[in-house]
């Protein structure tokens, strides 16, 4: 049986999370704004019509490289990131608006988004968390939204260091989703071209459905 997590429990998986994230700044954006992610870019943007312009939330945008690329295709993108550096280096780096939010305690507009982007974010959010924390995001999408997710894949949720993470494999991820009102459109792994046992993250493409 899972443990129970107190509010107390939560609050501390939240503020030593950001923390880390907080104290690491720039060396996390030093670290990842190289990564090659087109493949998740691709994947996200193709379930739309070509041309479109959207309203994207970069769930979890860190110093803001994705928001910058959505930003550079004409997409009205908002971030949202629950370190206040990581915020305000997006707010200076991409001109975009950014929310400074903890995952946790989401306050979103109602059908605000075509589509949300979570790239490395969800796993952050422990297991009992996240059928709620999926249903806003449901909530924030308008009808026949988007969300992509791509998550570390295993079978644990635990602090590795200071971070918390909630590691799954597809079939339980997709139970989750289906829960909450998504259908999936398509799922890969990650790094492209690689075995399986050296594609260690999980890409999930998902619609609203109602």
């Amino acid at each position: 049986m899972p443990e129970i997590l107190t509010d107390k429990k939560l609050s501390e998986i939240v503020k030593l999370t950001i923390s880390h994230y907080d104290d690491n700044a720039l060396s996390f954006w030093e670290g990842t704004r190289g990564h090659d992610v087109s493949q998740n870019y691709g994947s996200f943007l193709a379930a739309f019509e070509a041309n479109q312009k959207l309203d994207i939330l970069d769930f979890g945008c860190g110093p803001g490289r994705d928001l910058a690329y959505f930003k550079s295709l004409g997409h009205r993108a908002v971030g949202l990131d629950g370190s206040l550096k990581f915020c305000r280096m997006a707010r200076q780096g991409t001109g975009c608006s950014v929310l400074h939010q903890s995952f946790l305690s989401l306050d979103l507009k109602l059908q605000g988004f075509d589509g949300i982007f979570a790239n490395a974010s969800l796993f952050h959010i422990p297991r009992q968390e996240l059928p709620r924390i999926l249903r806003q995001l449901h909530s924030a999408l308008r009808p026949g939204g988007i969300l992509f997710s791509s998550n570390p894949r295993g079978n644990s949720e635990q602090f590795s260091g200071e971070r918390y993470g909630h590691f799954m494999e597809f079939e339980v991820f997709r139970g989750y989703l289906k829960n909450a009102g998504f259908k999936v459109i398509e799922h890969y792994y990650r790094p492209k071209g690689n075995t399986c046992a050296a594609q260690p993250w999980l890409a999930i493409l998902s619609e609203k459905l109602g």
